[in-house]
């Protein structure tokens, strides 16, 4: 079983981003587990005085879940052309550790219009080491709908098989980087 760990970087009620990571995790391969991480907004502002034994416990949290995770799929707004604080705050408390080196990673998308913010968070997370997958591709627009639409859109057949065909690239990339590090 390949265990997914999926961050959304919105913290709105209906965000489009966690709605399309929870529809990834009701919809994934049968031999893939898609968790969503909930405590985004939970997160201290990182600052290196609090790391090692001064780690806060939801930052401790976030650690142990990406380290245990076989790989991460990230999904997020854009805000004012790059990636939203809560995000980049959740990555900045994996900087200094070794969770996120050579850890597969994905990238998912709600609206087409956010470039600028995808292409941060692809420099932001190749910087970090993370392994990107670029051939998992997913993009299913949602920008701008309201809950009962975006509950439609995801469940028309075309963005549930859009959606497992992206993980279960994903989790054959994660499978190649086992085997080529073995």
């Amino acid at each position: 079983m390949i265990e997914l760990l999926a961050i959304s970087g919105s913290l709105r009620a209906a965000s489009t981003n966690s709605a399309l990571l929870a529809a990834l995790s009701a919809n994934a391969p049968s031999d893939c587990r898609v968790t969503v991480y909930d405590g985004l907004g939970l997160l201290p502002i990182f600052s290196p005085d609090d790391e090692g034994e001064r780690t806060p416990a939801e930052a401790m949290r976030l650690i142990e879940a990406v380290t245990s995770a076989d790989g991460i799929i990230l999904s997020c707004p854009e805000y004012a052309h790059g990636v939203p604080g809560g995000m980049k705050n959740a990555l900045d408390w994996l900087v200094s550790r070794d969770a996120a080196v050579a850890k597969p990673a994905m990238l998912a998308h709600a609206s087409a219009r956010s470039l600028y913010a995808r292409a941060a968070l692809a420099e932001i997370m190749r910087t970090m080491s993370f392994a990107l997958c670029e051939n998992a591709v997913l993009e299913i627009a949602l920008l701008g709908k309201k809950p009962p639409e975006i509950e439609a859109i995801l469940g028309e057949d075309e963005n549930l098989r859009a959606m497992r065909e992206a993980v279960q690239v994903f989790a054959s990339f994660i499978r190649a980087n086992v085997a080529s590090s073995s």
